[in-house]
């Protein structure tokens, strides 16, 4: 029979002997048995009594209480009882009414319930848990693993525990979360949080979606709301809620036959329904359509739609304009069971106050200091810079990776220790040759200079080492310039040099490589300084000229100018030569292929380099 065990019931057994050594027993009874099963912490019995409230001293006392301790300790082998032989026959035999090939720490559990008169289950009595109710905590617990309907529950399912079992293997729970400090703390979005209360609070279709661009914050909404629910500042309807984060990657994984997923999500939404007291977040919520469905089987989101329609489940969804576009305007019935809110992308001066409200937390995790400058450079910088991504996220990304450089270049030993390294090793090497010719003379003299050159690398060592203790490393706008020049390949000088300087002298860097052409050029300068004064929609290009003029007066020359003068380097442009475009069907490979054509996937010269 223990061929069958797991490693865990195997720990369990040599717990329960080490319980009974403790106690002074010369035997092992149940009760040591379930002291194995708490006290190995990790199996599904010890977190089916776990939610039970059923600790390791509460039963040690009990167990004091009803047995008290042996006289001495025993020596040699312990033998079981014959009850708790039964107990683990009964294991086996709970272990193949439930078609498993093997007997875990729960099937020893529930053969200590099936048993039901030795002192285990006395213990487990006095401690006010309900026998019935372990079984059947034991065997929800375990097939909420599987994704299968409890099959020998030993009792009807209707009354769920009041402990998220299901939930808390399928989702996070955002409001413990806060409660705990681990969500960074959310500046402004203030209308945008009562707006998602307001919805929630609405008696049918409470389901808020946040809709907006990757990485403007719509989950840090959600964080934010889990952050006022634990402080209380919502209303009565939303007091004492918890916010679960549903994972729908973890439902889906390992559900191999059909109906698996369905069960599993059923056993959720069933658990939501019981409690009353869950907001479901589900980010990306464009993965509920499709999710799960195989053939012949139904997908997450219709499962969802009644109890959204009818106000039973409270969620909140976030998904971006392309994705919410593509899935959720497809499907009428699912999208106006939402409602939709549109998080925008935070303007300059509110990227710069989110980034100072998550200094401390980059500057404790970074180990450095955090310039105000640095903190607008990342914000302008980014801005201006990181053209396909949105703030405040690619701000965040330049003091993260600027904080991790900083950290790293602290962390590199100076040139001149590294020189006492190799010095060091240079002389070991002509030691063992000495040693090897037998040049005993010689070996002392290295031996005596290795030691010296030992001493001198350790006192080199604790002074670099006192030194970068002394100073905070700071994290400045030149810092941020390098990270963003390394990222974008725009030299750091022209980065860091002030904008409005560069702009002054324009006409005449452009003149250093264009010689005459004055009024092409001052043209030119004026319309830039514009667009770079702010006097221009931030969503249009930078400019649309037409150089015009015959062959070999620098229409080109200028266009590489101003390329080098805008962005460092004159190769920072695309060129199309226009004669290659005549024929009406050549313009496919400017923007690629239409569908249904060889090269769909492709795209074309324009749309891959820009």
């Amino acid at each position: 029979m223990f061929e069958r065990f797991t490693d865990r019931a195997r720990r369990v057994v040599v717990l329960a002997q080490e319980e009974a050594r403790m106690l002074n027993h010369n035997y092992i009874g149940t009760e040591h048995i379930l002291l194995g099963l708490i006290h190995e912490g990790e199996g599904v019995a010890a977190k089916a009594l776990e939610s039970l409230t059923i600790s390791l001293e509460g039963v040690r006392q009990q167990v004091e209480e009803i047995i008290g301790q042996g006289q001495s300790a025993p020596s040699g082998h312990i033998p079981f009882t014959p009850r708790a032989k039964k107990v683990l026959e009964l294991s086996l035999r709970e272990a193949l009414q439930l078609g498993h090939n093997y007997i875990g720490t729960e099937h020893i559990l529930l053969g200590l319930i099936r048993e039901g008169e030795g002192v285990a289950a006395q213990v487990l009595v006095k401690l006010g848990a309900d026998l019935n109710r372990v079984r059947q905590q034991v065997i929800q617990l375990l097939h909420g693993y599987q994704g299968k309907e409890p099959a020998a529950s030993g009792g009807p399912q209707e009354s769920a525990p009041s402990t998220s079992l299901v939930l808390d293997q399928f989702g996070r729970n955002l409001t413990q979360a806060a409660r705990e400090g681990k969500l960074d703390p959310v500046i402004g979005r203030e209308k945008e949080i009562e707006r998602v209360m307001q919805v929630l609070s609405r008696r049918t279709k409470n389901n808020p979606v946040l809709v907006g661009e990757p990485g403007v914050g719509k989950t840090a909404v959600v964080e934010g709301l889990s952050q006022k629910i634990v402080k209380g500042e919502v209303p009565e309807t939303l007091k004492d809620k918890q916010l679960y984060t549903l994972d729908l990657g973890a439902l889906v994984a390992g559900s191999r036959y059909r109906g698996d997923f369905e069960e599993r999500l059923k056993k959720v939404l069933k658990e939501i329904r019981t409690r009353g007291d869950i907001i479901l977040f589900i980010d990306e919520l464009h993965t509920l359509v499709g999710a799960g469905a195989a053939e012949g089987a139904i997908d997450a989101a219709s499962i969802l739609k009644p109890m959204l329609a009818r106000g039973e489940l409270q969620t909140i969804g976030a998904t971006t304009l392309d994705e919410y576009r593509k899935h959720l305007e497809k499907d009428a019935a699912l999208e106006r069971r939402f409602q939709p809110i549109q998080v925008a992308e935070p303007s300059l001066s509110h990227t710069i106050e989110i980034l100072k409200g998550l200094r401390d937390r980059y500057e404790a995790h970074h180990r450095v200091s955090i310039t105000d400058g640095a903190l607008v450079a990342a914000a302008t910088l980014a801005d201006r810079y990181i053209s396909d991504r949105f703030l405040p996220d690619k701000a965040i990304d330049l003091i993260d990776e600027a904080g991790s450089r900083m950290r790293i270049r602290r962390m590199t030993a100076p040139p001149d220790l590294r020189e006492y390294d190799e010095k060091i090793a240079v002389v070991r090497r002509e030691k063992e040759s000495a040693i090897d010719a037998q040049d005993f003379e010689k070996a002392a003299a290295l031996r005596d200079q290795e030691k010296q050159l030992m001493l001198k690398r350790e006192r080199r060592e604790k002074e670099w080492k006192a030194g970068d203790m002394d100073v905070v490393a700071e994290v400045t706008e030149e810092l941020i310039a390098e990270v963003l020049a390394t990222a974008t390949g725009i030299p750091v000088f022209k980065l860091t040099e002030e904008e409005s300087q560069r702009l002054l002298r324009m006409e005449d860097e452009l003149h250093k490589r264009i010689i005459g052409q004055d009024d092409a050029i001052k043209g030119l300068s004026r319309s830039i300084r514009r667009t770079r004064a702010g006097l221009k929609d931030p969503r249009r290009p930078g400019g649309s000229f037409i150089f015009a003029g015959p062959s070999g007066v620098g229409k080109t020359e200028l266009s590489k100018a101003l390329a080098e003068f805008l962005f460092g380097d004159e190769n920072a442009l695309i060129m199309l030569d226009m004669s290659e475009f005549m024929e009406k069907h050549t313009v496919s490979r400017l923007f690629g292929s239409p569908p249904g054509y060889v090269g769909y996937e492709e795209g074309g010269q324009l749309t891959e380099k820009v």
